[in-house]
This record gives C-alpha cells, structure tokens and sequence, in this order.
C-alpha cells in the first residue's frame, strides 16, 4: 500500500509558549519562517496546553514548535511520505541544544494528529500509569526521529537553564517512567540517555547561563536518585519554581559537591569542563550527525549504525 505524501507547507503550525523569556522574540522571528503559524501561550499543565495547540489547528495534522525553540526554514520546504501504519503516530525530530550541543528529542519539532493529542492522559492528566506521569514518549505511536530541523535554548535566563537542566537530569533517569534504584540505574538505564545525562552534567560553561543548567541537571539527578523527594513535581513548574527559590542561593557551592555525590554513588563519569573544554566537545560532536531522509527514525539508525 502507498504511503500519505504530506507537504509540511500544507499543515498548521503553532508556537505553543509558556513562560519562555525569549517567547515573544522568538514568535516573531517564527512569522517571519511560517507566516501561517498560529499560538497557543500560556496555558497551563502539558497535556493541557497540547489540547490547546490541538485546538487551534484546522488542519487534522500539524507542526508544533516549543516556545523556546527556532526551526531550520528548509523544514517547511519538506515533504513527508508517512507510511500507511504511521498514518495515526507523532514525529518528534531532534533540536540542537544551544548550551550543550546535544541533539535529540527534548525541544525539537513534532507533527501530532489532533486525533493523538485529544485522546492522550499524560501528565497533569496522567491515567496513573508510569509510563504517562511526566513523558509523552512511552507511547508507541509516538516516533523519534533522525533528522535535526532546529536549535533549542532553554537559556534565556538563569531559572530557565536551570530548570531545563533539572528536568532533564532527573527524566534521563528513569525507566520507562518509573524511579529506579540505584542498583536498577547502574545496570538498566538506557545507554543513550546516560550519556545525554552526562554531557547536561559536564558541557556548556561557554553558553550563557550554561553553568545553571549543568547545575540543574547535577541536582536532579541528585534530588531524584539521593532522596526521597517525590519527582512527580518535575511535571509541575510552580513547583520548580519552588525548587529554584530554595536552592539558588546555593548555586556558587553545591555544583561540585553534587559532582562528587554523582560520581560515587551513581558512578557517572561527569567532568567539570571549562568554556574551551566544551567548545571542543561540541565541534567535534556535531560531526556525529548524519542527516537522513526527514522519515528516518532514529532507531533506524541505531540499527544499521551498530549493526543490530
């Protein structure tokens, strides 16, 4: 059976913001990309504010951007052949992270059905299950893609930066959307999100505000693995806005302690890079990137790449 041809040209498009410090620069740098982008701002809870977005958009299937993202404008220039079984699935390409060079999922552009989103209890709307509680992903119709198609900054200020690294530093952690044990972590977090673990860890002195978001990651690691803190409130942003309030004074003394609690405990190979050291870590991890067609999932690559 032959695949939808779908011209990204063709589908709505919403800047779905928040509380971005960039946000309103970053719409209009985005009208001038997408003209016909439509926005969604201010709403809150995730599942919520993805209703929203769903909403607005006329078209059954469209593109979403994040409000601290910009999009490459070759995207909109794509046509995509989706597979009749992926007809109903979510495509989520990879961004680049402006403060630690990674590329992968978080902030990157997505293509959602209004179908999907409308259906979904993830969540401030979880069904209670793990796999909802604080992630979209678990689901399997939804796709992570090869193909990098814009740059995140979650550095607009120094909360931001840190709260991104926060909340990547404790969902790098878990296992299909559960808290691990230490011994479960050691043995059974996915070898890629340790690495992305360790790179929030250790890379972006030579952003600004990188050090709060290397911080970040460090104490949510930290807070999730070391205590006995309930990590549903990464989901709940009054409540990181808690965190941050509390721990901030903090930030000039603890960022080497947690390092040293992480290496022991976790055995995470963290390093305490200088601006230079992660400038060199990012050029030459760009050059791992290899583009495929924009239908390309990543586990595709995955798999011709290491041979499965």
């Amino acid at each position: 059976m032959a695949g939808q041809l779908v011209d990204i040209a063709d589908l709505d498009c919403i800047y779905l913001s928040y509380d971005e410090p960039q946000k309103e620069e970053f719409w209009l740098r985005i009208q001038n990309i997408v003209p016909w982008a439509k926005r969604v701002d201010g709403v809150e809870g995730s599942d919520a504010a993805h209703k929203a977005a769903a909403a607005a958009s006329e078209t059954e299937r469209f593109v979403l951007i994040d409000g601290d993202n910009i999009p490459d404008e070759s995207f909109f220039d794509l046509q995509l052949d989706i597979k009749p079984e992926h007809t109903d699935c979510v495509f989520r390409w990879k961004a680049r992270n402006a403060v630690n060079g990674l590329m992968y999922g978080n902030g990157g552009l997505s293509c959602w059905t209004r179908e999907f989103i409308n259906n979904m209890r993830t969540h401030e709307a979880t069904d209670g299950t793990d796999e909802t509680v604080v992630e979209f992903c678990f689901d399997d119709k939804y796709l992570a893609m090869n193909n990098v198609y814009s740059t995140t900054y979650p550095n607009g200020d120094a909360k931001h930066a840190w709260r991104a690294g926060f909340r990547e530093g404790v969902k790098m952690c878990l296992i299909k959307g559960r808290k691990p044990t230490l011994e479960e972590f050691k043995q059974q977090v996915h070898a890629k999100n340790f690495d992305k673990l360790c790179i929030w860890q250790s890379v972006g002195q030579d952003a600004e505000y990188g050090y709060e978001a290397m911080y970040g990651a460090r104490y949510g690691t930290y807070k999730l693995m070391l205590t006995d803190w309930d990590w549903h409130e990464v989901r709940d942003f009054a409540a990181l806005d808690r965190i941050w309030e509390e721990e901030q004074s903090w930030l000039d003394t603890n960022f080497t302690e947690y390092g040293v609690q992480l290496r022991r405990k976790l055995e995470l190979p963290i390093v305490d890079y200088t601006a230079e050291e992660s400038r060199f870590f990012k050029h030459y991890y760009s050059q791992t990137y290899h583009i495929y067609d924009p239908m390309t999932a990543e586990l595709e690559v995955i798999r011709k790449v290491e041979g499965w």
